[in-house]
């Protein structure tokens, strides 16, 4: 993987393909991301989302193609894989964002703890720098990962599904602050199983192992997209806003590829 600046794009990628172990489990992905975008990547357990943010982040080398990252890149995981139980803050996660850029013996400074708690700011919870990580609601560590990611100075978060778990109110505010995110300029890749969520976002990118499709989400995720995306799994669908859904969520559980 290639990372470089100079570019009006964040991402390219081309003829993308990656492998564990000779296993083949993404072929033939390309897409390009602007800045300011939110793209949902669609695709079933397995389908190829975890692999492609790994290559994004250059934990995986691409088996064949390109990856060019103009900038840094921000992970923010899912909060229920997150360790509850470890005695950290809030601000003590943000911090963890400093340490990819300073010496592995020195610990963060005041000018770390700035950073962080700016970054907390941001996403709104500097009031609550100091609660036990463990303690917050669900939302609530949401956006302190993402504070995590800001300290770093990404212009590409990778979010895998960030709303898994939230109530109505805490997607709300997530939704809220990923538009504003989007707005100063970065980029914000969302792994979803939730097809009708991805049809609010810029773009789409449907994955089952290879590129199925990308684009406008109106134009997008038509019948014949979907079913190629989730294969024999079954998912809710309309084509059209006087269409009623027709078809049924796949059961929510993790994607390990």
């Amino acid at each position: 993987m290639t990372a470089k600046k100079g570019n009006d794009s964040i991402v390219e990628v081309s003829k993308l393909s990656a492998s564990y172990g000779g296993t083949l489990v993404l072929e033939n992905v390309h897409f390009q991301v602007e800045p300011s975008l939110k793209i949902g990547i669609l695709g079933p357990n397995g389908g190829g989302k975890t692999t492609l943010f790994r290559v994004l982040l250059g934990e995986l080398a691409p088996l064949r193609g390109t990856v060019i990252v103009h900038g840094s890149c921000g992970y923010v995981p899912q909060t229920e894989r997150s360790r509850l139980d470890y005695p950290v803050s809030a601000l003590d996660v943000a911090l963890m964002g400093t340490l990819t850029r300073i010496p592995w013996w020195r610990r963060p400074r005041r000018a770390e703890r700035l950073q962080a708690l700016d970054a907390l700011g941001k996403v709104g919870m500097k009031e609550l720098a100091d609660e036990q990580f463990g303690e917050l609601s669900g939302g609530q560590r949401q956006r302190v990962l993402i504070a995590r990611a800001l300290v770093q100075d990404a212009q590409l978060l990778l979010l895998d599904e960030p709303f898994s778990g939230l109530d109505s109110s805490s997607a709300k505010r997530l939704s809220l602050l990923l538009d504003q995110l989007a707005a100063e300029g970065r980029s914000i890749l969302i792994a979803t199983h939730d097809v009708e969520q991805a049809r609010a976002w810029d773009l789409v990118l449907c994955l089952n192992r290879h590129q199925i499709a990308f684009g406008d989400p109106s134009k997008t995720l038509t019948r014949s997209v979907i079913q190629a995306t989730y294969g024999g799994e079954i998912v809710a669908f309309s084509e059209g806003a006087s269409e009623q859904a027709h078809l049924i969520l796949p059961p929510h559980h993790h994607d390990t590829s």
